[in-house]
């Protein structure tokens, strides 16, 4: 008999990476091969406490029992029919998800990305349609230091020169602004614009939060320009704030909600564009599509995702852990911490640059059984499943506490 083959190492795994893997990440070497809750183990056996949580994909941490409850489920009965056919999941997913949000209609697609590509492309077909912009001269504003996706569009908008460089020649129609500046934004906005995207905290750029009245001032702008307000909550949405989304720290309706991440928990990439009746109306059969987007069991999962928050118990968890995040963050500060923002479970930390960049940070909190990650320079973000324990998240800031003693 021939004898089984040996379980690769971390080390051996990662180097075989290598030669086949195309370099567009650069990941902690950490080769993660179980994960339950908040936990995730190694190849070795090493736990770690994941303060990352997917960048906010695993909301509900890894393998929550009843989303893979309704995956498994979903699995013996059907996976795909293509939006050929109908599919008796797709209904139910798509009412409750409007419910949800507050909106009228859902546009189902796959990865985030996807979800802000329809966004661009519905909010110019109402322009056109609707708003009555001559045809081609559709512009829409959005913020600098924002991050949408890294498609050839959307990196068309970005200010980061790491995601655009060499991948021109760039998609025009875009208007770019200081990120938390009304008058900035208003300045911007004309007779050609369709929409105003923003993000109401931007993620990558070290979890901005804006000043209050901000998100209410967008609201308010786009409406009396008569353009649409398009909110990219993938990140911010569905719990990771302390509310279902992180515009309703304002009481704000945007016309349009992009979702993602957290929709597929942890387990199907599924995203959505929501939206009113007036909006998403524009769209008709042959015009935009996706061969995966509304597939049953992304349906499924979604379902169960939804039926997750419309418990209120995730908002919640992460509104009061949030306060012990903020508590523990604000002790830091001056102790190896120059600076924070949060809101909810959900932090960008900045770090003394004497003490060591953000990736530095990262690779000592991983040696101590915490994995987190960095973002531009000596910035840290924090955003653990909303299902850990008080317990474990003290323990990962004493963690914190203790590496940047060090």
């Amino acid at each position: 008999m021939t004898a089984p083959a040996r379980a690769r190492t971390s080390d051996e795994l990662i180097r075989a990476e290598e030669p086949v893997l195309a370099h567009n990440y650069h990941p902690l070497p950490v080769v993660v091969a179980h994960a339950e809750g908040a936990w995730v183990e190694d190849v070795e056996g090493r736990r770690y406490l994941d303060m990352l949580a997917g960048y906010s994909a695993l909301n509900f941490g890894h393998r929550h029992p009843a989303l893979i409850e309704a995956a498994h489920r979903q699995l013996d009965r059907l996976t795909l029919t293509s939006r050929a056919f109908h599919n008796d999941r797709l209904a139910g997913f798509a009412e409750r998800l409007a419910r949800l949000t507050g909106q009228d209609m859902v546009l189902p697609m796959n990865t985030g990305a996807e979800a802000v590509e329809s966004g661009i492309k519905v909010a110019r077909k109402w322009a056109y349609e609707v708003k009555g912009v001559p045809a081609d001269r559709a512009t829409i504003v959005v913020a600098a230091d924002n991050f949408h996706g890294r498609t050839t569009t959307i990196v068309s908008f970005s200010t980061d020169e790491t995601a655009r460089s060499g991948f021109g020649p760039f998609t025009p129609g875009f208007r770019i602004v200081p990120y938390n500046d009304l008058a900035a934004l208003e300045a911007a906005i004309d007779e050609t614009t369709a929409a105003v995207l923003i993000e109401p905290v931007q993620g990558e750029a070290g979890v901005i939060v804006p000043d209050d009245g901000y998100l209410s001032g967008v609201r308010e702008l786009t409406r009396r320009a008569g353009c649409l307000f398009v909110a990219d909550e993938i990140q911010s949405g569905l719990g990771r704030t302390g509310r279902t989304l992180a515009v309703e720290h304002e009481n704000v309706v945007p016309d349009v909600v992009l979702l993602g991440k957290a929709l597929g928990g942890g387990i199907v990439p599924v995203s959505a564009v929501v939206g009113s009746r007036e909006v998403l109306g524009v769209l008709r059969p042959g015009e935009h599509g996706s061969t995966f987007g509304g597939n049953p069991l992304a349906a499924a999962v979604g379902t169960a995702v939804v039926e997750l928050l419309e418990t209120g118990e995730f908002q919640r968890r992460a509104a009061e852990l949030g306060a012990v995040l903020r508590e523990g963050l604000t002790d830091l500060v001056g102790r190896g911490v120059v600076g924070f923002r949060s809101r909810g479970l959900w932090a960008g930390v900045d770090v003394d640059p004497a003490i060591g960049t953000g990736r530095e940070i990262s690779e000592r909190l991983m040696r101590e059984g915490i994995l987190a990650k960095d973002t531009h320079g000596s910035t840290i973000r924090l955003a653990p499943p909303l299902t850990i324990t008080e317990t474990e998240l003290r323990s990962a800031l004493g963690t914190l506490a203790k590496v940047l003693a060090a």
